[in-house]
């Protein structure tokens, strides 16, 4: 396919999926003219900061999405419950699991992610051009194509792990309707992250800036996945209508290419553990202003007013700061709200003393402008998910919910310990997981293990790594995701009796509001199905179809 008919292909895609509407395509003249393999000076750019700076137009499309994998990924589990605006609004649709084509999370993903895709092919060929008239140096190329290949790589991942089956399309062509299988889509991702990790230079400090680490680390990520065998579309058919979980299965060669990854990472001796847990979260903290290495790849917010959207991670899990009818104050419900008490009493039940219990859920906080202490657990309120609270400078409590210009963090190198662990654990190597998994118990000073389990390392992924967006996607490669969501079963407020089972006595605020932790505890037990499993093939940005069939399975 020559330049001249692979930007009008793309162009052409773009239009279809309503991805976007701005882009201009060539006439019918050029494409029947002799010059259709012609540069000219329309689809080149003019120097190495020009190609980087084209690349990094798609983060635009990313940035919208920081918090919105909240929403899909933790809300849709046994974590969070979702209190955004009236019921039929789209976050408390996901959090009974009562989504559908047209809920705007799904949508919002969906689409962004394929524009990121198809924006990245269109700045692959433009940078191509470039580099063939000698406009660009080759190291301005590999940087521009390693950054814009490690996106796209990144993009597809995230594509199958909550899709399953999705269309391909690069550069070099593919359709934009035509769902490819599992292993076909994981063949682009594994070929986009390995071209990256060639192209791009190692770590300097700066997460913002994929390097071949964040490349090799996402390669492990990849295959750790791929290496627990995603279900096809025929095996999600089979169970969704039912609540039965399928049967786990691997696939060792390729968690064999994890480990592999992940030592890449590690002996690079580029990234390293914070020694404190508590300052990995918070604008303050971000881009590696400690210089402690451990945030390997971040999505760059500066707020609602520089970037695309802010980061709304701290506004939706912060929305309404110190009002749980305490000291005068009214009552008032977040935009998510961890799912009940239980989460941070079962934690502090078996290591009370781990030193990310008090990070991960806040069960009491003092107000920096009124110096009141507020309680968050029944009969107040709900803990408060504390990774979305940033604390990291003065009245950080009471401001950060307008700035929301914390950058979302896409990989940390605890993952990498922990991917390694894990996928020696599978491979039955649990001695030699030892290593990579205690470090992160030692950080967070609680016991160290001779030969983690399975259901340690399962576990280890809750302490290290709640509220970071990774809970569904976990749950489903350890093919126990309804399990999972059926243990709201055994909450404080799921009975039918709540209020008088807990022992706490209610006023009329507090009644209601957890009433609603109820309503959505039992619909969460209710609903959850197989074809949870895969987010529905939603509409396009507009409502429209997109015709990407067949649909996923029960929507």
């Amino acid at each position: 396919m020559n330049k001249i008919r692979t930007r009008q292909y793309l162009v052409a895609a773009l239009a279809a999926t309503t991805l976007w509407a701005g882009a201009s395509s060539c006439s019918d003249d050029d494409d029947n003219s002799e010059n259709n393999n012609q540069v000219t000076n329309e689809n080149v750019v003019s120097d190495d900061a020009s190609a980087v700076a084209l690349v990094n137009g798609i983060y635009s499309h990313w940035q919208p999405l920081s918090s919105s994998f909240t929403f899909i990924i933790e809300s849709a589990s046994n974590k969070l419950i979702s209190f955004e605006g009236e019921e039929d609004e789209p976050g408390p649709v996901i959090s009974r699991f009562e989504q559908q084509p047209s809920t705007w999370y799904q949508v919002k993903i969906f689409n962004h992610l394929l524009l990121g895709v198809a924006q990245a092919n269109e700045a692959i060929v433009t940078i191509q051009n470039s580099l063939e008239i000698g406009s660009i140096t080759q190291s301005g190329y590999d940087a521009a194509v390693g950054k814009a290949k490690l996106l796209r790589g990144l993009a597809y991942l995230k594509l199958v792990q909550l899709w399953g089956e999705v269309p391909v399309f690069t550069e070099e062509g593919g359709s934009t309707t035509e769902r490819k299988s599992i292993d076909e889509v994981f063949a682009q991702v594994i070929s986009d992250l390995t071209e990256a990790e060639s192209l791009l230079k190692d770590f300097d400090g700066d997460p913002r800036t994929p390097s071949k680490q964040a490349a090799q680390a996402l390669l492990a990520r990849a295959y750790l996945f791929w290496g627990d065998n995603p279900l096809s579309q025929s095996e999600v058919e089979a169970i969704a209508a039912t609540q039965t979980d399928p049967s786990f299965t691997t696939t060792p060669a390729r968690l064999e290419k994890v480990v592999e990854y992940a030592d890449k990472v590690i002996n690079s001796g580029k990234l390293a553990l914070d020694p404190d847990f508590s300052k990995l979260f918070g604008r303050e903290y971000e881009s590696n202003k400690r210089k402690t290495n451990e945030h390997l790849l971040t999505i760059a917010h500066d707020g609602d007013a520089y970037d695309a959207q802010g980061n709304h991670q701290t506004h939706c899990s912060w929305t309404f700061p110190f009002q749980n009818g305490e000291n005068g104050s009214s009552l008032t419900d977040n935009h998510t709200e961890v799912a009940d008490d239980n989460l941070y009493d079962n934690w502090y039940a078996e290591y009370p003393n781990d030193k990310r219990l008090a990070k991960t859920y806040f069960v009491k906080l003092t107000n920096p402008e009124d110096g009141l202490t507020y309680n968050y657990r029944s009969p107040y309120y709900t803990p408060i998910n504390g990774k979305g609270v940033d604390q990291s400078y003065e009245d950080a409590e009471n401001l950060e919910i307008t700035y929301n210009s914390v950058d979302r963090i896409e990989l940390r190198y605890a993952e990498v310990l922990l991917t390694k662990a894990e996928a020696l654990v599978q491979l039955g190597r649990n001695s030699e997981a030892a290593e990579p998994f205690n470090q992160l118990r030692t950080r967070a000073g609680i016991e160290t293990v001779s030969a983690p389990t399975f259901e340690q390392i399962k576990r280890e992924w809750d302490y290290e790594f709640t509220y970071e967006q990774v809970d569904l996607i976990n749950h489903a490669r350890w093919k126990d995701y309804i399990a999972s969501v059926l243990e709201v079963s055994k909450y404080k407020h799921f009975s039918d009796d709540w209020e008088t089972a807990t022992g706490n006595t209610y006023n009329t605020a507090q009644r209601s509001f957890f009433a609603k932790v109820h309503k959505h505890l039992q619909a969460k037990y209710n609903n959850v199905r197989g074809k949870h499993y895969r987010q529905p093939i939603p509409t396009g940005l507009r409502g429209e179809d997109l015709g990407i069939t067949p649909q996923n399975p029960g929507y």
